[in-house]
């Protein structure tokens, strides 16, 4: 098998399969939280349902021609969960698909992102079957409890008044980087706004709460569920919410300013190029006269994606760990082609771990 799958999940089920996980002969197979390039070539391509909250994911499986919903509807026959890598939102996972199915419950992960932690949690509440290993990741099966792993379901969070959830970006406190970001953002901010990778939707918030010159402001963020926490959290009229990619343009928005905290990571893989292509979506939406303000850890070389898409930026005053920058003079598509300094990013999409 010729195997692209970065997990690489599809031969660590086969192997399972190989080994004695048997499948029901009808009904719904659902496979919670694959990402994009994972292949799920061992199962029955017609029986698959692709359950993500992720856009780029949706839209990556849907191309293939998989039934895809943002959230578990169910019940299926047989469920494989794919482990993320933050604890509380895979127990999550697992404890909704035993809810879900009378059929097995696989789960699959890398060691990087605990598998080895959530097996051994599992072996003390289900009848687990034995650990099939292999590359650098780990996947067993139970028959479903029911309700008895109910006890796992994550539930919403407050921070400080706002509401999140377990497997959203800074679920657990107010991100350092948009604390700076929203101190620093001018109250005369005016027109069409958008927040690129809006989360649960702080950054927005307060800058509604500052600016009473902007007409709309845009959150667009790829995470279903930090998405549902920022409908509840951010209750201005003026805020419009788009479930999409934020390093692809959305489609006839024309923008006044854009703020951003950009991702820099895929699980534990750091990829700065995530925050590039930010940038240069920023730049294909804004008006000529439009202004990007984003701030970022002071590691990560925007420099160079900025000056590619826009004629000038400028350093503000940040802190120790964060630089925060103001960009103005968006290059168009033909102009920004040939960047100053560096070379073209690769748009692609995660979120922070």
């Amino acid at each position: 098998m010729s195997l692209t799958d970065p997990a690489p999940r599809a031969l660590r089920l086969e192997l399972a399969l190989e080994a004695g996980l048997t499948m029901p002969d009808t009904g719904a197979i659902a496979v919670f939280h694959p990402r994009a390039g994972e292949l799920l070539s061992p199962l029955p391509h017609a029986r698959v349902a692709v359950v993500t909250p992720h856009a780029p994911d949706h839209a990556a499986f849907a191309a293939q021609g998989y039934a895809c919903t943002q959230a578990p509807q169910g019940p299926y026959a047989a469920v494989l969960v794919c482990l993320p890598r933050g604890r509380a939102e895979g127990r999550d996972l697992i404890a909704r698909a035993a809810a879900l199915t009378t059929g097995p419950v696989i789960v699959d992960g890398q060691k990087t992102d605990g598998a080895d932690a959530m097996l051994k949690d599992l072996r003390a509440r289900v009848d687990l079957s034995e650990a099939i290993a292999k590359g650098h990741g780990k996947i067993a099966w139970f028959p479903s409890p029911g309700a008895a792993l109910a006890d796992w379901c994550a539930e919403p969070g407050q921070v400080e008044g706002w509401q999140t959830l377990p497997g959203t970006f800074s679920a657990d406190g107010i991100d350092p980087a948009s604390g700076l970001l929203a101190q620093a953002l001018p109250a005369g901010l005016k027109g069409v706004v958008a927040d690129l990778g809006a989360g649960w939707g702080y950054l927005a918030g307060r800058l509604l709460d500052k600016a009473p010159g902007i007409a709309a402001l845009h959150l667009i963020e790829s995470d279903a569920r930090a998405l549902a926490c920022a409908r509840h959290n951010v209750t201005d009229p003026r805020a419009v919410f788009h479930w999409a990619d934020a390093t692809q343009p959305v489609p006839r928005l024309v923008l006044d300013a854009v703020i951003m905290n950009p991702p820099f990571h895929t699980g534990r893989e750091a990829r700065p190029q995530l925050g590039a292509a930010f940038i240069a979506a920023a730049a294909a939406m804004l008006k000529s006269s439009g202004q990007l303000f984003l701030v970022a850890n002071r590691h990560l070389p925007y420099e160079t994606a900025l000056a590619a898409h826009f004629r000038r930026h400028e350093e503000l005053p940040g802190l120790p760990g964060f630089k925060l920058f103001v960009a103005e003079g968006p290059l168009r598509a033909k102009a920004a082609a040939a960047p100053r300094g560096g070379s073209r990013v690769t748009h692609s999409k995660g979120r922070r771990a």
